[in-house]
């Protein structure tokens, strides 16, 4: 191997979906001794097919250094040949089947299914052949870059420079492997607000060009060995329509690849780009341009549409139908203002859109599909009647959650049903353009639930510029082809196996775990989405401090890993593991240290506010520095202009945060900030015997001369990290509780810090329980006026009427969440306490009364249902909470909130009788609800963007967990 230390591609990392049965035939040599065998395609084969062998030859180059011959004459005399065909265009792979010699019993007449399997002497004057046989000219397509993996070639070779191992011999399994027929029947991307890829394609692919032919060669190379066969091109004004080069499907047709176009694109129109040219063409009698609304000009509307359909009616297409207005924009129908007018219309627009493909097309003119996207969708709920042969796509809610799903008698349609589905995002109430930031277990969560209800006939990804999306993408087009391979207890086995066969076995897992972390983070709230005062510096032991900690512990453990790869991967590695978590990490942490300045200005701070508004500033300097070494220096440059947060017509990623600088001063003083106060110590600082907390003290100089300070404690089991010293700027100082010491009961105590002339009494609060009461708790103890529970540490489930709660491991805030299913079970009604699913968790409350209990669930969408739950304590009556069901697309609302913040927060009452153990009860009403966590106010919750911290459980969460924040220098 020329890559020492990094196994090549083995059997154990097939691609999932290819289905390998046990052989103890020895393996087939593709290369030996120098030699490669010839690869034979018959000339009477789909030139996809040919072209995609010629893919082949180059992949089995790359690891060998030798390139086979491509053949379309058998040899007389060969020790070994690949033999690639399609079933009923390749005579010799046909007389093999017929003679019983190649097994296609679950192959044949499939969908895109293939079978790659070594047949000994399969003519005449040849001792071993791999033959490659696909059903359909795609299947023969992936079968031939399942045999690319086999050898060692990730799909991601080119676009993210994920390198060969070289190896002198090369060889690939006797077989058979057998590919199945997909689950979802196409499987797609639209390039999407494609400004940066736009910049890299004119700056390194096509100078003379913004985004044509050379460009989308890689993007169809790319879709096909991901196992996708559909394209939604780009259409923004800086990107050249697709059409505007012949080439461009010409191209696709070349590799098998089916072009549509996005909701507002009809018959593969690109209205930001050809409608002004065809108005302008197409003035009326009296000079007037037409405008794009087919209440005002329905003839030169169906003209345009008619003219695309004719250009391309060879191709291999999909054809959207209905309409929206230009680039994005709302329908417009200047002639129809009702609800039921602008249904009429769009019915019209539908029968001359359906009789046009009918006299251009042809039977061919298939599939057909209808997006009911934004303001379509509620023309769609209002009765637009779309014929039974098309498909219906339905859209998420543009931020992963899908708006309604169909109904039975949508199901039953011909046309089938699919999904639009964001992975990229451009539009209200926030976007999200730069990083791969959606959580896996949710997309896998969304995906399960749409595939249940039957979506199954195409599935289109919004990624952008592609870049930055490659993990997730790849994990949709996994579950695209083979919906049952991942469940939701491994979502993260997915991410093993993926980086596994990116960067080696060895490192695969722990390449998960920082995945899995990293999107953990994202869905506390996208980096995309950071902004002024989010999470509190102030409560929870610093609660933003703990998150940039855990950030930081991120990315030690990413450059760890790098450290440990070969040279050859580091670029690969920067591109898909390290600059994201490193720009996510950055974009949070400029905007914790100005969060942290704006506290200290508040807090009268001197030389320390402004070692905030350095740190602020120089983590945007860092930010733009690694995203420039991703510009300029990584694969040589090779990637410039394909990253940048900050492009000049779409939405930036926020930017510099604003920071405020004190004039110097010669003067000194002392202050202090306790946990729990902006200011001063008036909250006093909350100890539990089973929590067993530690709080912190901000020691800080309002001034800029040299102030010394000292701490004392008022009892012998108060601890502190530090009992003073000098400082300039300021210091974090940890208090904590000796409870071996402390006597049972409670008791106020005090921490003392003086200097400057000053002396500062921060009052302690020390509740202890003794060891005996912590060890016989049952479940969760309150403390500190609150409990805090993470959904999945349920003490019991009850499943009931034939649904239940599971664990998505992976989902949500913590390690995971809990998910009602099935998700096509029927609401539950009535007497929910004995009929509804039901999670239990026992609760030790130290007080009595009515308190809030706020239940945070993740958003789900049912426009035409509810996204309901229940809520109750012990045998006390259930309370039925409502959760946000429509997506409104406005900013600012119940809707916008639950999207930027991953989460919705419920909120009922419950009444404590008494002190001691209660139980909590959550119930199903809807399916696919999914609960995060759980948290009971009783008197002392401060306000917090996170949860607390989970309180005490002797089983789930027996020990403190002290998450250091992230001090300043």
């Amino acid at each position: 191997m020329a890559a020492v230390g990094v196994a090549p591609l083995l059997p154990g990392m097939l691609p999932a979906t290819a289905r390998a049965a046990s052989s103890d035939r020895p393996d087939f040599l593709l290369v030996h001794g120098g030699v490669a065998v010839d690869v034979y395609v018959d000339a009477a084969d789909d030139p996809a097919v040919t072209r995609a062998a010629g893919d082949l030859r180059a992949d089995v180059e790359r690891v060998s250094g030798v390139r086979p011959e491509l053949r379309h004459t058998l040899p007389e005399r060969a020790a070994g040949l690949i033999l690639v065909g399609t079933i009923g265009a390749c005579p010799v792979i046909d007389r093999l089947i017929a003679a019983g010699r190649l097994d296609v019993s679950r192959v044949k007449g499939r969908w895109e299914a293939s079978v790659t399997q070594v047949v000994d002497r399969p003519v005449p004057g040849v001792d071993r052949a791999l033959v490659i046989a696909g059903s359909d000219r795609r299947g023969t397509v992936y079968g031939i870059y399942d045999t690319s993996e086999r050898i060692g070639v990730s799909p991601w070779y080119w676009w993210a420079d994920v390198p060969t191992v070289r190896r002198d011999a090369v060889t690939v399994p006797a077989g058979p492997f057998e590919r199945h027929e997909p689950s979802v029947r196409y499987r797609g991307i639209f390039i999407n607000d494609e400004q940066n890829l736009t910049t890299w394609s004119n700056r390194t692919q096509e100078p003379d060009k913004n985004i044509g032919p050379e460009t989308y060669r890689r993007v169809f190379e790319l879709l096909l060995r991901l196992k996708a066969n559909y394209l939604w091109p780009a259409m923004h004004p800086y990107s050249d329509f697709f059409n505007k080069y012949r080439e461009n499907p010409e191209l696709a047709e070349q590799y098998g690849i089916v072009v549509g176009s996005s909701h507002p694109e009809a018959l593969l129109r690109n209205g930001v780009h050809e409608w002004a040219p065809w108005a302008e063409e197409h003035r009326g009698g009296d000079g007037s341009l037409p405008v794009y609304d087919y209440t005002v000009n329905p003839d030169v509307i169906s003209d345009y549409w008619r003219a695309r359909a004719r250009q391309n009616a060879a191709y291999d297409s999909s054809w959207t139908l209905g309409m929206r207005g230009l680039h994005d924009t709302a329908l417009e129908t200047r002639y129809a203002t009702t609800i039921p007018e602008k249904v009429a219309v769009m019915n019209d627009i539908i029968a001359d859109q359906r009789r046009i493909l009918t006299e251009e097309v042809g039977a061919a003119a298939a599939p057909q599909i209808f997006i009911p996207y934004k303001e379509v969708l509620e023309l769609y709920n209002a009765g637009v009647q779309v014929p039974d042969d098309v498909t219906l796509i339905w859209p998420d809610d543009n931020h992963g959650n899908m708006r309604q799903l169909p109904t039975e008698a949508e199901r039953s349609r011909s046309g089938g049903n699919g999904i639009y589905y964001h992975l990229s995002y451009w539009g209200r109430p926030r976007s999200y353009l730069w990083l791969d930031t959606t959580q896996q277990a949710k997309i896998w969560q969304e995906l399960r639930r749409v595939y249940e209800h039957g979506a199954d006939r195409m599935w289109i990804f919004n990624v952008g510029d592609v870049k930055s999306i490659e993990t997730g993408l790849s994990f949709c087009m996994d579950m695209a082809w083979d919906m049952d391979r991942w469940g939701a207890d491994d979502v993260e086995d997915f991410l093993a196996e993926w980086a596994g066969r990116q960067f080696g076995q060895r490192h695969g897992r722990e390449i998960a775990a920082l995945r899995t972390e990293y999107y953990r983070l994202a869905a506390e709230r996208r980096p995309e989405f950071i902004d002024r005062g989010f999470f509190s510096p102030v409560h929870h032991g610093d609660e933003a401090g703990r998150r940039m900690a855990a950030y930081d512990r991120l990315l030690e453990r990413a450059r760890a890993v790098g450290a440990q790869l070969p040279e050859a991967y580091r670029d690969a590695f920067y591109e898909l593991v390290e600059y994201p978590v490193h720009g996510a990490y950055l974009m949070n942490l400029k905007y914790y240290w100005a969060d942290r300045n704006a506290l200290a200005v508040r807090q009268g701070r001197g030389a320390g506010t402004n070692r905030f508004a350095d740190l602020a500033e120089a983590a945007h300097a860092e930010e733009l520095a690694i995203t420039k070494r991703y510009n300029t220096e990584v694969a040589s440059g090779k990637w410039d202009g394909i990253v940048n947060p900050y492009p000049s017509q779409i939405p930036k990623a926020p930017g510099r945060p604003s920071v405020t600088r004190i004039a110097r001063q010669e003067t000194s003083g002392l202050g202090v900030a306790a946990e729990g106060n902006e200011t001063g110590a008036n909250r006093p600082l909350s100890f539990s015997s089973y929590t067993r907390d530690r709080r912190f003290l901000d020691v800080f100089n309002t001034g800029f001369l040299v102030v010394d300070w000292a701490a004392e404690t008022s009892h012998p089991w108060v601890r502190t990290s530090t009992v003073g010293g000098s400082l300039t700027e300021q210091t974090r100082m940890w208090v904590e509780i000796d409870w071996a010491r402390v006597p049972v009961g409670a008791h106020d105590a005090t921490v003392t810090v003086t200097g400057g002339g000053q002396r500062i009494d921060v009052p302690l609060r020390v509740v202890n329980d003794g060891e005996r009461a912590r060890r016989r708790a049952r479940g969760f103890v309150e403390a500190h006026g609150y409990v805090s529970i993470d959904a999945v540490h349920a003490d019991h489930r009850v499943p009931r009427g034939g649904a239940r709660w599971r664990t998505v491991r992976g989902l949500g805030r913590g390690t995971g969440a809990l998910e009602a299913v099935p998700s096509t079970a029927a609401p539950f009604t009535g007497d929910l306490a004995t009929k509804a699913p039901e999670l239990r968790y026992r609760v030790r409350f130290a007080t009595a009364g009515t308190f809030p209990v706020t239940v945070f669930r993740l958003p789900s969408l049912d426009e035409r249902g509810h996204r309901r739950l229940a809520v109750g304590l012990d045998d006390q009556p259930v309370t039925v909470l409502s959760g946000q069901a429509v997506a409104t697309g406005n900013r600012g609302d119940a809707w916008a909130r639950n999207v930027e913040e991953g989460i919705e927060k419920l909120t009922a009452t419950v009444t404590v009788t008494e002190p001691g153990e209660h139980v909590l009860r959550l119930f199903m009403v809807d399916p696919a609800i999914a609960v995060d966590q759980i948290v009971i106010d009783t008197g002392g919750l401060p306000v917090s963007y996170l949860a607390p911290p989970e309180s005490y459980h002797p089983v789930f969460h027996p020990e403190p967990a002290h998450g250091a924040g992230l001090d300043a220098p």
